[in-house]
């Protein structure tokens, strides 16, 4: 399959480069895949489009603060994103910048507050560094204090921007538990939900069950290949609890609505896993978890998402391919008609990408 089948133009103003003042102010596009109607709304209003006992699935993982800057001895900067943990808490996997400059000299830091080892280089431009920090702390609670938010390259922020205090806040969900500091990209779906509007769609009938996936880098790494079924696709950690996922397995009472893309990796992934070989998953107590490394693209069906919450994603992107499927399951047409579906989207003024505005498909 043609990965330019997946491309579309987006004018550079359509990019959000901060969230909507309330989180569920937000434009909402909801999309009826039986009656093909649209309708514009806000996110605040999404109750209005799903039944009263919907049960929605989503994400709760909280974004690492990643980014933290140090100096080679040299004196040069070094800006260190933290991916994931390698074999030991103080060993990570990391983008380096300068990389080969750096592993070179061998070490940086900031005097007072740590010192890192490069131990060696690794695959996709990235390597393992070993951390020293000064104070008796872990490597998540070190990027806590010194480190900023990962954000995409496509929201344009300086070092002391001062937009970045609310970044702190509106580029995690009000549902993150930060015992799981573990992404390094949001789940951007749930940027919209806020405690008041969760409240009342629960006093309505809604259930919420939360599961996590690490969200990695390669959630913005673009399709750069012609046949996608030549891209290799990104892995990344998750965990559903028992309850969560006893619910998944159930068609009633209430549609089940995957927040976001990433909820969606990790509820395919089980359901594919647990039916062909629970032993690689399945928990004594019921959880699942596993390495999602699934790859949703037209014309796949999805096992348990009856409804999808998503932002509107970049070109030529695996997020893409999935909308797409979920569009129009078991053939190629959703391909066609989500990308007039952003062309509407267009015209109509919404905003992209991870600050950007929602969609509802149902």
């Amino acid at each position: 399959m043609d990965s330019a089948l997946f491309d579309y133009h987006l004018p550079m103003a359509r990019i959000a480069q901060e969230p909507a003042a309330q989180r569920d102010a937000s434009r909402l596009m909801v999309v009826d895949r039986k009656t093909r109607q649209i309708t514009h709304t806000t996110f605040a209003q999404i109750g209005d489009h799903l039944p009263a006992n919907a049960r929605f699935f989503r994400n709760n993982a909280a974004v690492l603060k990643a980014r933290i800057f140090g100096q080679r001895p040299s004196g040069g900067r070094v800006e260190c994103l933290l991916l994931q943990p390698a074999e030991d808490a103080v060993t990570w996997w990391c983008l380096l910048r300068p990389g080969k400059k750096t592993l070179q000299v061998g070490t940086f830091g900031i005097d007072g507050e740590y010192s890192a080892e490069v131990l060696n280089a690794g695959e996709n431009g990235n390597y393992r560094v070993r951390f020293h920090p000064v104070r008796d702390e872990s490597v998540t609670d070190l990027s806590e204090r010194l480190g900023i938010m990962p954000l995409p390259p496509y929201i344009e922020r300086t070092i002391d921007d001062p937009r970045r205090a609310n970044d702190n806040e509106r580029y995690q969900t009000v549902y993150a538990d930060y015992d799981k500091r573990m992404a390094v990209a949001a789940p951007t779906a749930g940027l919209h939900f806020t405690p008041d509007l969760i409240a009342r769609l629960e006093a309505r009938g809604a259930q919420f069950h939360d599961l996590t996936l690490q969200v990695g880098i390669g959630t913005f790494h673009p399709i750069q290949v012609d046949n996608i079924l030549d891209h290799n696709i990104h892995h990344e950690w998750y965990e559903i609890p028992a309850t969560a996922f006893e619910s998944l397995q159930q068609t009633s009472p209430g549609p089940r609505v995957a927040v976001g893309t990433t909820s969606v990796r990790s509820i395919e992934d089980a359901m594919r896993r647990s039916q062909s070989a629970p032993e690689t998953c399945l928990t004594p107590a019921g959880s699942v978890q596993a390495e999602a490394d699934i790859f949703i693209y037209p014309p796949a069906r999805l096992e348990a998402v009856d409804a999808l919450i998503t932002n509107f994603h970049l070109p030529k992107s695996t997020l893409l391919c999935l909308v797409s499927a979920f569009l129009s399951p078991g053939d190629e047409r959703g391909i066609e008609w989500l990308l007039e579906l952003y062309a509407e989207a267009i015209e109509h003024n919404y905003n992209f990408y991870s600050y950007g505005d929602a969609m509802l498909i149902v």
